[in-house]
Parts: structure tokens; sequence; C-alpha cells
């Protein structure tokens, strides 16, 4: 395994294109961390959660992944007050279809009315005219998928928005949102400990579409210094997120993670795992350490 040491620590991930014309750096930034227990309310330091996403992009990162039920809303306020008006390679990407009743609460919600809302108050929120990447949160269960993701398509084409992606669904699922309107990303739950959705990124690489695994790290179980890839990180003098980061970049070359956090230094230690290089070996033995 080699280290590549720049100051654009993030462009060592490569890039990858959205919807054939949209390139963004593969390390992203999640932004779901930018609030307060729970995914509830403000983020206990303000000034630092600030300083968080303008350090992200100073690190190279371009691919801001948020959402309009992260606090509800103050993740995509912080955003706007770190970056706005945006670099011309900064994509922050949002979500919608998913009612916040209160802390670690989720209720989907997916009737076309209430999306459109939500894509004209994100709007607002970001300061956009357009929003580069917006994703159905969940599919309602109770709504047709043809009618949440046709919402979504006629906002496309009256230029609200630019790409469509979908988060938390199976292949059938998504071909039959393919069906209604080109999605070019999903987001779905996957780390090193958690391959579930195998299926849905093999589907995703022979298509071109991007996977954005949330929860890169297993919520911190790949992070901790006594879990299960510990001693291959003091094998390479690196720490067990860099490595678990580094083995979804060489997972598939559609791969996005999106670690977040709310801490500059983590964030920094984070993003140095663009430019960690497994091995086919060090990949392989990753693979069957931990699963």
């Amino acid at each position: 395994m080699t280290t590549t040491p720049t100051d654009n620590l993030a462009a060592a991930s490569g890039t990858f294109t959205l919807g054939g014309d949209l390139p963004v750096v593969r390390l992203g930034y999640g932004a779901m961390q930018l609030t307060g227990p729970g995914v509830w309310g403000p983020p206990r330091d303000h000034a630092e959660a600030v300083a968080v996403v303008r350090r992200a992009v100073e690190l190279g990162i371009t691919f801001i992944d948020t959402a309009d039920s992260y606090g509800p809303f103050y993740s995509e306020e912080v955003i706007r007050e770190a970056l706005h008006p945006y670099a011309d390679d900064v994509v922050v990407a949002t979500k919608a279809g998913l009612l916040r009743t209160g802390p670690d609460v989720w209720v989907p919600c997916g009737r076309p009315e209430y999306l459109r809302q939500q894509v004209e108050t994100s709007l607002r929120r970001l300061g956009l005219e357009r929003i580069d990447l917006f994703q159905l949160h969940r599919i309602d269960p109770t709504v047709p998928l043809a009618d949440q993701v046709g919402e979504l398509a006629t906002l496309r084409e009256e230029g609200k928005l630019r790409h469509l992606g979908l988060s938390e669904v199976d292949v059938a699922q998504l071909q039959a949102a393919q069906e209604v309107a080109p999605i070019v990303s999903v987001q779905n739950l996957y780390n090193l400990a958690n391959r579930s959705a195998e299926a849905l990124l093999d589907h995703c690489e022979a298509e071109g579409i991007a996977f954005i695994p949330w929860f890169p790290l297993a919520t911190g179980a790949l992070s901790k210094d006594d879990g299960p890839l510990a001693d291959a990180a003091r094998e390479h003098g690196a720490t067990p997120s860099q490595l678990a980061l580094a083995w979804l970049l060489r997972r598939s070359p559609v791969m996005l993670p999106i670690p977040g956090t709310s801490k500059v230094a983590h964030l920094e230690s984070n993003t140095a795992a663009a430019g960690l290089e497994l091995s086919d070996a060090e990949f392989e033995r990753l693979s069957a350490a931990v699963g």
C-alpha cells in the first residue's frame, strides 16, 4: 500500500462523472453530522460545523451530500453559510422523502406535492437556482413509485433539478424508477462489514450509475482502535477508518464514499484515505477479515 501526500488530498481518489456531464471527486463528504444529537436540531458547535464544510472544499472534496431531513434543515443551512456562493466544481446533493417528528425518527413521505415543496425549500435554503443531484430519500410504500419519481422528473424538466437519484432501493426498484426517468445514483447502506447491497452495486457498476454508500464506516464500528481493522491499520501506518474507506474506493470505480464528521481533524484524517492504494492481495485480505 502506498500513500500519496498532497495538499489536495481528496483528488487522489479520482473522479466520477454523474449522468455523463457532472464530474465529482470520488471521496466526498456526508453532512448528516452537521446537526444535533439524533440528527435533530442545530450542531453543538456551529462554528466548527461551518469550518468542517469549508475545510472539506479546501481538501479537494467537490461532492457534498445532505438532506432536508438533517436537522431538519440545519445541515443545508450550514452548507450555504459555509460555501455560498459555491465554487464552480462543488456539487451539493440533497434529498427529500422523510418526515422528522423527533430525534432519530424518520417517516417516509413521498406524496408528489410534498416532494415539490421540499425541492422548492431546499433551493431556497441552499441558495441555488438548480440542484445538481436530488435524491428520493426513501420510497414511500403508500404512494406509487411512478408518482414519486414522476414528480421529480417534472421538476427536472422545469429546470429545478439537474439529475435524479434514489436511496435504499433494490435492483427491481431501480429498474422501475428508470422507466420513469434517468437515474444517475443510488445511496444504500454499504460498508466493509455490511455488504448486503452487493447485487445493487454490481448492477450500478454495469450501468455506470454512481453508488453512494451511507454509513461507510459502519457507524464507527470499523474505526475503533480495537476493531477488526486495527491490526492491518497498524501494519500499514494508517487508521482503521482510512483502510475502510480505501477498501470502498478500491471495491468499484462507481463508488462515492461520503464519510461524515463534525470535527475538522477527523475530516482531515478521513480524507487522507484518498491517497491509500490497496494491492489486490491487501484488498482480498481485508474482504475476508471483515464481513
